[in-house]
């Protein structure tokens, strides 16, 4: 069987052409080197926040620094700092690795998605939130430490920000969650430290995961409020204009 390309006859024409400098111009029309004149989404907040984490990681448990202690957020007296630097802090390697894993995942989602300052606000906010809540509710010799409420809600946003009515978004979303609890809910052995009189017992911080979740979440919904707002107004300044033209 014999094909016939309608396009073979302006294929030889291009071909002939006398100008070498016009085929090959042509001929460059296709290459996949346009794509580079695209805009270059560049991803640096979560590295730096892992960074920080493996920074304080290393000085606290390698390098023995004790004002490293110091950042851990005590419930008996708590200094205003530590709600945010204990995010910062993990009490052994496999608290560390888990939560730097599933933070490099859904902080560069919230990154590429919302910009580097909303990363680091999120980050921030959802931490802080999660170990206000922590400290209103868990008793009052709790220590509480690392980044495991920030995960729960950067979770949530980089989900939230891209839901929708699909029900292969929502099975996804399904799937995921189930998966990102139980890990980190594994993994987490001493998000929350209850010191006891001779050693220390260690026990996982559910409500901290719970409080980032919902911090996150709120944070999606307010964002969202506001930009409707806005859009709002935009279109009310749009229709007077055009009322008052008419």
């Amino acid at each position: 069987m014999v094909v016939k390309n309608p396009n073979s006859t302006r294929f030889r024409h291009v071909c002939k052409m006398s100008n070498d400098s016009d085929m090959i111009s042509q001929l460059e029309l296709g290459k996949p080197d346009d794509k580079r004149k695209q805009p270059d989404k560049r991803v640096n907040g979560i590295f730096w926040i892992l960074l920080i984490n493996l920074g304080v990681f290393a000085a606290d448990h390698w390098f023995h620094i004790r004002e490293i202690k110091g950042l851990y957020l005590y419930h008996s007296l708590p200094v205003w700092y530590q709600f945010v630097t204990s995010t910062f802090c993990h009490a052994n390697w496999n608290h560390l690795s888990s939560n730097l894993f599933f933070l490099y995942i859904f902080g560069k989602l919230v990154e590429e998605e919302e910009g580097n300052f909303a990363l680091w606000t999120s980050y921030i906010l959802t931490g802080v939130g999660a170990n206000l809540v922590s400290w209103l509710v868990l008793p009052r010799n709790a220590v509480s430490l690392g980044a495991s409420g920030a995960v729960f809600g950067l979770f949530a946003i980089s989900v939230l920000v891209k839901m929708c009515w699909d029900w292969r978004k929502i099975l996804e979303v399904l799937i995921l969650g189930q998966f990102v609890i139980e890990k980190v809910m594994e993994a987490a052995q001493a998000s929350t430290r209850m010191s006891g009189a001779s050693s220390a017992m260690q026990s996982v911080n559910h409500i901290a995961h719970l409080s980032g979740a919902l911090v996150g979440a709120g944070l999606v919904w307010l964002l969202s409020r506001v930009a409707s707002d806005d859009s709002d107004q935009d279109v009310s300044k749009l229709s007077d204009k055009t009322n008052r033209k008419t």
